[in-house]
């Protein structure tokens, strides 16, 4: 098995450090490089005994150097009794160091790595080989409550930078032997451990080697941000503005659906995991959905749904039957409407354009700004400059109450991501409902269906389960939450015999 702190050379760039094996070969490496720290170091006292360790400052923890490499050097009788460096090495390599980690190197590669990642080298003089000995530095986020993602009777735990606290996350819920952590390195320049997850015996084993094998496809200088991973993932998949990717910053989630059957992956310097595949239904779920009242838990998400409705269709529905289907309007209503438009200069299409627009444009300012900033211009520009738009006679009273309430409605979703994308199709729905009426509404909204039904994730339906459920039994667990006691079996479109494989 390889050893899991060296990654593997790229296959366009090997080997990636071409130097001695030798104390000089591996600091002209580091050459120029501020924080690279040596010292020679001698066994009993004995100038004729010396040894090179090289670290890097910042990477290593002074207090575990010291008490696990320096003070056992200096102190320990037996290596000061020792004849020779070759017998003192046996030594070390057996137990006279205080480290839980220790390994031998036999390329300037391995050393390398090793000393990035934190630990220390001891060179021997004649020797081949090479110790290095784990005294790295944890210094990381505390672990705090998710932020994005609250929840009222949940943990309140969230994912940190580090990958190997986030799999200790992980291993504190899920303590099944049979789940697997894989890991491989992606980023020519910033060799980024990335993990892979899933329970053996439940997750799809064709499912867990294709992720994996995306991820080692990934061919980038550097893996820093969500994006780098997200659009790498879904390559040919990406044709499309909805989300392929479902990812969440808390354990819990993350560990469901592990349990389901899904696989997950986690990146080191990333607050979050990535569970694959992606489907609509698992955009519009909540840790609190199985926290609560299986009916009080339907009845949100029954509200969610209808939201998503309101938030890409009322623009459109509002546009046509003002302009088309004034008879769909109650007559109080409309001349309501009539004469709230009477001192309007713009038509109805433009009117809600340009106040979709503004809304995207507060949301987006409030969105950039620091918080107390953003939230001060959202105030400003919902209440504000509505208002007087309103006074001015440049907008009516009802489309701003018709934008305001499709804005607030698609805040309901718990995806933002996938909220973006309703709020794209929103603006080609409303033009298409401008431009035909009611028809165009509908042929809109069938194009929406359409597109999502050509879309997959990982070989499984991006509808599932609302249109395929891979069996009886399925559909209960999408809009209305059955009571938990009567859950009996998992997803069953994870299920290896039910999932199309994509190859």
């Amino acid at each position: 098995m390889a050893d899991r702190h060296i990654p593997p050379p790229h296959p366009r760039k090997e080997p990636r450090v071409n130097v001695p094996l030798t104390a000089d070969g591996i600091a002209q490496v580091f050459e120029g490089c501020a924080d690279f720290g040596r010292r020679t170091l001698y066994l009993g006292d004995n100038p004729d005994r010396a040894i090179e360790m090289l670290y890097i400052v910042g990477q290593v923890r002074n207090e575990r150097a010291s008490d696990y490499v320096l003070r056992p050097l200096t102190q320990c009788k037996d290596l000061a009794e020792v004849n020779t460096l070759d017998e003192a090495y046996d030594r070390m390599a057996k137990g006279c160091l205080y480290s839980l980690a220790v390994s031998e190197r036999t390329t300037a590669d391995q050393v390398v790595f090793d000393l990035v990642n934190g630990w220390v080298a001891l060179f021997f003089p004649g020797k081949d080989k090479v110790l290095t000995l784990m005294t790295a530095t944890e210094e990381k986020r505390s672990i705090s409550p998710p932020d994005n993602e609250p929840d009222v009777k949940g943990a309140r735990d969230c994912f940190v930078e580090s990958v190997r606290t986030n799999t200790s996350l992980v291993r504190r819920r899920l303590r099944a032997p049979e789940l697997r952590v894989g890991e491989t390195f992606v980023g020519r320049q910033s060799v980024t451990p990335v993990d892979i997850l899933y329970i053996k015996g439940i997750a799809d084993p064709q499912l867990a080697q294709q992720v994996e094998e995306r991820v080692r496809a990934i061919d980038i200088d550097a893996m820093l941000m969500t994006g780098n991973l997200e659009q790498y993932m879904v390559g040919q998949e990406a044709r499309t503005p909805f989300p392929m990717s479902f990812y969440t910053e808390r354990p819990d989630r993350f560990c469901a659906g592990l349990a389901e059957g899904r696989v997950g992956v986690l990146v080191d310097g990333i607050p979050m995991g990535w569970l694959f595949p992606a489907t609509l239904d698992s955009f519009y779920r909540t840790g609190q959905d199985r926290s609560t009242s299986w009916m009080v838990a339907s009845a949100l998400s029954v509200l969610r749904y209808l939201c998503m409705l309101v938030t890409l269709f009322l623009p459109g529905l509002y546009v046509a039957a003002v302009l088309y289907h004034p008879e769909l309007i109650p007559v109080k209503l409309m001349l309501s409407i009539i004469a709230a438009k009477a001192d309007v200069p713009f038509s109805t299409l433009a009117e809600v354009l340009v106040m979709l627009i503004a809304f995207e444009v507060v949301q987006e300012a409030g969105l950039r700004l620091p918080t107390a900033i953003g939230q001060t211009v959202s105030i400003l520009g919902g209440l504000v400059v509505g208002s007087a738009a309103v006074e001015a006679k440049l907008v009516s009273p009802a489309v701003l109450v018709m934008v305001a309430i499709a804005g607030i409605a698609g805040y309901t979703a718990p995806s933002q991501d996938f909220s973006g994308a309703l709020r794209l199709w929103r603006f080609g729905i409303t033009l298409a409902a401008g431009v035909a009426g009611l028809i165009g509404l509908v042929l809109a909204g069938m194009a929406l269906v359409y597109h999502l039904a050509t879309l997959e994730s990982f070989g499984v339906a991006y509808l599932t389960p609302f249109a395929s459920c891979g069996g009886s039994g399925e559909r209960g667990h999408v809009v209305f939450r059955q009571p938990l006691p009567w859950v009996k079996t998992r997803p069953r479109y994870l299920n290896p015999q039910n999932r199309r494989n994509q190859g």
